[in-house]
C-alpha cells in the first residue's frame, strides 16, 4: 500500500514471528501523521506480537507526530500488546526525556541490546518476514 503526501515520509512494515518492525522515516507532523497513525493502527489491530517503532530517520516535527507515538502506545496496550520505541534520535529521545515520556514508553537503543526482546539479533526476526513499505 502507497500512501502520498508533500513531506514524503515512509513506513516500513516488517513482518517477524515475535512481531512487527515498524521503520518511520520523515517529518512526522500534522500533515502526515492520519495516513501513518491509521496504517499502525490497522498493525496493531490486526497482527500479533510486539511493536517495534524505530524512529532514527524521524523527526517528530509538532505535537501531532508526538501524539501519533502516545495514541499507538494507548492502542497497543488497549490490544495487550507491546510497543517499543527503537533507537530514537537524539532530538526524540530529549523530546521524549523532557515531557517525561521515556517513564510510559519503553525506548531501546540496538546499540545497546541488539537482540531487543527476544534475545535474538534484529536481523534473524527481519529474514524470516515479509516487508510493506508505505509512503505518506
Amino acid at each position: 500500500m502507497t500512501l502520498r503526501h508533500e513531506h514524503q515520509p515512509s513506513v516500513t512494515i516488517v513482518d517477524a514471528p515475535d512481531g512487527h518492525d515498524v521503520t518511520l522515516v520523515g517529518r512526522l507532523d500534522v500533515h502526515t501523521v492520519p495516513d501513518i497513525r491509521d496504517a499502525l493502527h490497522e498493525v496493531i489491530r490486526c497482527r500479533p506480537g510486539e511493536l517495534r517503532l524505530h524512529l532514527a530517520g524521524a523527526e517528530i516535527g509538532d505535537a501531532t507526530g508526538l501524539g501519533m507515538i502516545m495514541s499507538l502506545h494507548r492502542r497497543a496496550a488497549r490490544e495487550h500488546r507491546r510497543m517499543l520505541i527503537i533507537d530514537p534520535s537524539d532530538r526524540t529521545a530529549r523530546l521524549l526525556r523532557y515531557c517525561r515520556l521515556d517513564r510510559l514508553l519503553t525506548v531501546r537503543h540496538s546499540g545497546l541490546n541488539s537482540g531487543l526482546s527476544s534475545g535474538r539479533p534484529s536481523d534473524t526476526r527481519r529474514a524470516a518476514g515479509t516487508v510493506s513499505t508505505l509512503t505518506a
